[in-house]
């Protein structure tokens, strides 16, 4: 309920609620009234007395009542797994594998590293917990098995580390590190939450299996060189998953520390889950990282949960935004609403910088902010140093409104349309008033996933015959442990410590995925990372259950290869994906003789003096990638090789039951004639593997164009499903 819109009519809002319901329903009773963390009142009517309800003066929203049970947050359940515990490894398997975590640490205190019930550290384990400031041998245990820290590389660059402001030593000082290896393994904690929002039960994806944290992050940034020795440490110590939630660096293979020190960590048998980046939606400006084809590419999407804070204004109109804000409400009345860009004399008024807001006017007023140039939590404290007692954000870009922020005042996050609306009745009401009210934690928000703005596209500009990013994975608004030396905004103002934040950014959807990858190793230890990966890319799904296309938040369209690759991760079909693609390391040096790398650049990534046969003719879409990235020449004939026809060639691995395949396939485009041979694989026996081509005959399009189309084999239980992108250049 909008409480300060109660008719003065009423004496009280107890009187109003009730009134309210007797409205639509004679019998109806309120169950409870709620004042502080909601504004409003339970009960049990008819679907129909709700809708009836929903148009009430006053009343913001009506939800339906969620069932609730003992369990994670949010994520695992979205993903499948809370009611799949019968299709998931016996404890004992997860629990032998170690997940490391390039990060900025971790904070050993926290909950989600509790090692209780777990048994002996593998015997595989050769690393160590390094000691250092703050950081001593008994902050490891049987769940956080081992802790380094690397800063030469750093220290190098920057002067030794100031241990006044970071500890030198594996703690995390920034949080990051802790709530990345947390989302990816952490154990099961009861009751977590950030101020309340997301209550309930938090666990990691593989809640079982061992972590092992390699700081490489400081202060100023991550070093190249405090990367590769994290990686070569990591490696050595007998991790089986890595998770990197880092991303820059050259583009090329060989001059990429990740790419290469992956390349390694693969020919180990190690997968390497990496965040695809946070610089969407933009493309064609080299805007993905770790694109390198041995590495595991990870996009960001939402999950159905969201954190509404309603904007309420004074001429009745009620708008939605989000917010984590967890302190005192806002009083019951409207307040006096002004727009940061007449509030100031500066021309950065509007965005809420520095000292550029005028205290007179917005002193005990709630303050309409743009978007840009600081932190939407910074804008809150320049607002709050000014005397404004509230802040609305207006985000300039489409998708961003979905990202919720602790703030340090009662705040609330809207989009640029819902913003210029705002503005508007600001600009044309001469006594324009607001008010803000905190909805806590709905679920079941649809359309979910969709993909999130700030998730980076492709294509890829560094090798475009590979589609990435490979999928997407939660990403937006995560909930998951969190370091004591700092609060939950990150700013050094912040006082505020919590043991768990929500965060958002493909840093989270990557341990989702690097857990995932570990319960899959845990039920099939003797795939490859590439069947791995291929098992989590080709049961990917791609619409929602009523069949529509997954949206873009950047442009509420159906959403493409470019932005989530071969679809949103479904671990349970994962675990049984009936075919893999499978690629061994001499596969991968193919395709960098492919890529018409020097000898040199090669032995860079695969340490060896593997030399290219110059009487082989390679191809890069030949590699036996499980998914399909197309480029077409504007023109039959131009190119050379690249023209209106192009051939691929892929092997399928059976690693389920015999079974035939059929071949389908579903295009966008008629300017691209696919044609595969043979239509039908029939698999006798486990491991056998049959090989098809896939031809492409492309009309000419003009250069700079894209379409889509997908191969599917199915054998009436599994679908095997690949992604087609079609680039003309």
């Amino acid at each position: 309920m909008a409480k300060h819109e109660m008719p003065t009519s009423f004496d009280d809002h107890f009187h109003w609620y009730d009134s309210s319901l007797k409205s639509v329903s004679d019998s109806a009773e309120m169950l409870y009234t709620y004042n502080n963390a909601i504004h409003g009142f339970s009960t049990r009517i008819m679907p129909g007395e709700a809708e009836s309800l929903e148009g009430r003066p006053g009343v913001l929203a009506v939800f339906p009542e969620q069932r609730y049970e003992l369990q994670t947050t949010r994520t695992p359940e979205f993903l499948g797994l809370g009611n799949s515990a019968g299709l998931f490894p016996e404890p004992d398997s997860v629990s032998d594998l170690i997940i490391g975590v390039l990060d900025t640490g971790v904070w050993p205190e926290s909950k989600s590293f509790d090692d209780s019930g777990l048994g002996p550290v593998p015997k595989s384990w050769k690393g160590k917990c390094e000691i250092g400031k703050n950081f001593n041998v008994s902050s490891c245990n049987k769940k956080l098995i081992g802790a380094r820290f690397f800063s030469k590389g750093y220290e190098a660059k920057y002067g030794p580390i100031n241990e006044t402001r970071e500890s030198r030593s594996p703690r995390d000082d920034d949080g990051h590190g802790t709530h990345t290896s947390t989302t990816a393994a952490g154990s099961v904690v009861d009751s977590a939450s950030l101020f309340g929002y997301a209550a309930g039960k938090a666990r990691g994806m593989a809640t079982l299996a061992r972590v092992a944290t390699y700081k490489v992050c400081w202060i100023n940034g991550c070093s190249d060189a405090d990367i590769l020795a994290g990686m070569d440490k990591a490696i050595e110590d007998g991790v089986n998953i890595l998770s990197i939630s880092l991303g820059g660096g050259d583009p090329s293979y060989y001059r990429d520390s990740t790419a290469i020190g992956t390349f390694t960590a693969m020919e180990r048998g190690i997968l390497v889950s990496c965040s695809a980046g946070n610089s969407g939606p933009s493309s064609y400006s080299y805007s993905l990282s770790n694109v390198a084809p041995w590495i595991i590419t990870v996009g960001s999407g939402t999950l159905d949960r969201d954190f509404p804070a309603y904007v309420s204004l004074g001429n009745g109109k009620n708008f939605s935004g989000v917010s984590l804000y967890g302190g005192k409400p806002l009083p019951d009345s409207l307040l006096p609403l002004v727009y940061a860009g007449n509030s100031s004399n500066d021309t950065y008024g509007k965005y809420c910088m520095s000292d550029t807001l005028i205290p007179e006017k917005v002193v005990g007023k709630i303050v309409l902010c743009d978007q840009g140039f600081l932190s939407n939590v910074q804008k809150g404290t320049v607002v709050k140093d000014a005397g404004g007692v509230g802040m609305i954000v207006a985000n300039t870009l489409v998708g961003y409104e979905r990202n919720a922020y602790p703030h340090l005042l009662p705040a609330t996050d809207v989009g640029p349309i819902i913003g210029n609306m705002i503005r508007d009745y600001f600009m044309s009401d001469p006594d324009p008033t607001a008010t803000i009210i905190f909805g806590g934690t709905k679920l079941g928000i649809q359309r979910s996933p969709v993909v999130a703005t700030s998730s980076s596209r492709g294509p890829n500009l560094v090798t475009p015959e590979i589609l990435k990013p490979d999928l997407i994975a939660p990403g937006v608004n995560i909930l998951a442990g969190w370091s004591g030396a700092i609060g939950p905004s990150s700013l050094p103002g912040d006082t505020r410590r919590v043991e768990f934040n929500i965060i958002s950014g493909t840093s989270m959807s990557c341990p989702h995925v690097s857990g995932l990858a570990a319960l899959l190793k845990a039920v099939h230890p003797e795939w490859s990372p590439a069947a791995i990966k291929s098992a989590l890319m080709t049961t990917a799904y791609t619409t929602y259950k009523n069949g529509e296309k997954i949206i873009d938040f950047a442009n509420g369209k159906p959403s493409t290869p470019f932005a989530h690759g071969a679809g949103h991760v479904d671990p349970v079909a994962a675990l049984d994906p009936g075919l893999v693609y499978d690629i061994a390391t001499n596969d991968y040096l193919s395709f960098l003789c492919a890529s018409k790398y020097s000898q040199a650049q090669i032995s860079i990534i695969a340490r060896s003096n593997f030399t290219c046969d110059m009487s082989k003719k390679y191809n890069i879409g030949d590699l036996n990638y499980p998914s399909f990235s197309v480029l077409l020449h504007t023109a039959p004939g131009e190119g050379g090789g690249g023209s209106g026809v192009v051939k691929y060639t892929r092997t399928l691995t059976n690693v389920g039951c015999p079974a035939t395949y059929t071949m389908s396939v579903s295009s966008e485009t008629e300017s691209v004639k696919i044609a595969v041979e043979p239509k039908l694989l029939s698999f006798g026996e486990l491991n056998e593997k049959k090989t098809f081509t896939v031809t492409f005959t492309a009309d000419s399009m003009p250069s700079g164009t894209s379409s889509f189309a997908r191969l599917e084999w199915s054998d009436g239980k599994h679908k095997v499903g690949s992604p087609i992108a079609f680039m003309w250049i």
